[in-house]
């Protein structure tokens, strides 16, 4: 089960009560929990009475998963070298190379056809992308085993196939369509929690289409405070009809286990990518080339627009279907196909579900411009071809630049922006190892406290611009803070580059 950690807190308020208002005239309003009102709404039997024969009738559809894996291990090296016990011990990794180790992962699934054919998440029999697969065993509610093939996985959306061979036709469920799902549903989730064997769990819907700020295209989850805990993933949560509306697959959790905030994949992604994956197509998604990050408070702030609305383009890659369409670094994408971007919809979410070859036009803000342009969608790349063209040399050499100034020293970047900056001039541009032609000021020391400082900058880093404008001395640098201070802008918007990586823009908030 995968899982973030994290920790909640809880804030009580305390204040006076008020009549919510509803259609009723003047006069004569209602609160929303009336009994007359409630009456409509609620069944007078409140909750199911239980749970039993639901869980009876779904339950042998439920599978247990088990892997065996061979692990790829780094080689150590011998603690011994240069002494005369050299040799003595033997080398274990084999002549400096990595070894390997073998693992097991335990997780659950569900059969969706007599034939034998088992859903599950794809990090159980991957671990996680880290394993090659030796054996896959599927236990049955029953105790029988069954060697299982991969027929298909797709890491993005994190979900597997797996076909097994049965002497008859074995108990099934089928999908249902998780768009009708609504908070304050009941749903039970079955699975192997801990290795344990089939478990049942009850809860409500927490939350529809749950961004869970991981990224990708599919963080978008149905939310359940039913008992996840590791072990549960791949397996169903089923609606009070028993239709699989979900597929468990992550919790948040500061220690591990439920805290009664679990993920599941909603049946409406899921179900069509596993009929592709069950049949043998290729899965093909929608891709514009861009880097694109939500817009938090503090880059809303800077481009002095509101936030949670549309996201912000961090680069572009040359070539690809944004570039081509005219999107640039620094834009904010606002309305995609005519649907809003939000973080309940977001601008990787409705374009991975666009074909390739698609047209579609694009609402985006630019240096405060609405602009509209139209985009023809490409082919998103394999994982491993993304993670190939990501690089990133995060080594900064020694070089000569200024120390921190003393307080007493401190202009106006230093004390508002938390950074000292100085011109960057070909020489130091050289020594940093940037190629000819740059233009900045460099940075040459930041101050930890600062948001600059928790935002990641430091020393050796080059600032490009300021609020969409170039700076290329720290005096511009100075007129781009006081042109947001007097806009009463609480950030500052910087593009800043650093050796063996791409540009990015960061909001640095103003002190």
């Amino acid at each position: 089960m995968r899982y973030a950690y994290g920790v909640t807190s809880a804030l009580l308020l305390a204040g006076s009560a008020v009549a919510l208002v509803t259609g009723n005239p003047a006069g004569a309003q209602v609160a929303q929990n009336d009994e007359r009102q409630m009456a409509q709404v609620v069944p007078r039997a409140g909750a199911p009475s239980s749970f039993a024969d639901l869980t009876a009738q779904l339950q042998p559809a439920v599978v247990n998963i088990s892997t065996r894996q061979r692990i790829k291990v780094q080689a150590q090296g011998n603690p011994f070298a240069g002494t005369p016990f050299e040799g003595l011990f033997g080398n274990p990794g084999g002549q400096g190379q990595g070894g390997t180790r073998e693992a097991q992962s335990l997780g659950s699934g569900f059969v969706i056809s007599p034939d034998g054919y088992v859903v599950t998440n794809n990090h159980v029999i991957t671990a996680d992308g880290q394993g090659e697969i030796e054996t896959i065993t599927v236990t049955m509610p029953d105790g029988t085993d069954y060697p299982a093939k991969l027929i298909g996985r797709d890491a993005p959306s994190d979900l597997a196939v797996l076909k097994i061979s049965a002497p008859r036709p074995l108990p099934f469920v089928k999908f249902g369509d998780s768009r009708q799902a609504r908070v304050g549903d009941w749903v039970i989730a079955i699975g192997n929690p801990f290795g344990l064997g089939g478990t049942v769990t009850s809860g409500i819907i927490s939350s529809v289409y749950r961004n869970t700020g991981s990224g990708g295209a599919y963080d978008r989850y149905l939310q359940t405070d039913a008992a996840i805990n590791r072990g549960n993933s791949g397996g169903p949560m089923f609606d009070m009809r028993g239709n699989v509306i979900g597929i468990n697959n992550a919790i948040f959790s500061p220690t591990g286990g439920s805290v009664g905030i679990g993920f599941a994949i909603p049946a409406e992604i899921a179900a069509p990518i596993v009929d592709k994956l069950r049949t043998g197509r290729t899965i093909e998604r929608g891709y514009l080339g861009v880097s694109i990050q939500p817009l938090s408070d503090d880059l809303a702030a800077s481009l002095g627009l509101p936030k949670n609305r549309g996201e912000f383009v961090q680069s572009v890659v040359p070539g690809q279907a944004g570039a081509r369409a005219g999107i640039q670094a620094g834009d904010v994408v606002v309305k995609v196909d005519g649907k809003d971007v939000t973080p309940e919809q977001t601008l990787s979410f409705i374009v991975a579900n666009e074909a390739p070859g698609a047209r579609i036009p694009l609402e985006l803000i630019r240096e405060g411009r609405r602009m509209s342009l139209t985009a023809t969608v490409g082919k998103r790349p394999s994982e491993e071809e993304l993670a190939e063209s990501n690089f990133g040399n995060d080594n900064t050499p020694d070089d000569q630049l200024g120390q921190q100034p003393s307080p007493s020293q401190q202009g106006l970047v230093e004390k508002a922006a938390g950074v000292s900056v100085q011109a960057l001039t070909p020489t130091i541009a050289r020594q940093l190892g940037f190629s000819e032609g740059i233009e900045g000021v460099v940075i040459s020391a930041v101050d930890d406290s600062s948001d600059a400082g928790a935002k990641g900058l430091r020393r050796g880093d080059v600032i490009l611009s300021a609020n969409n404008r170039a700076v290329r001395t720290p005096t511009d640098l100075e007129a781009a803070i006081r042109s947001a201070q007097s806009g009463s802008r609480e950030a500052l918007l910087l593009r800043v580059q650093r050796r063996g990586q791409p540009a990015i823009f960061i909001p640095v908030r103003l002190r």
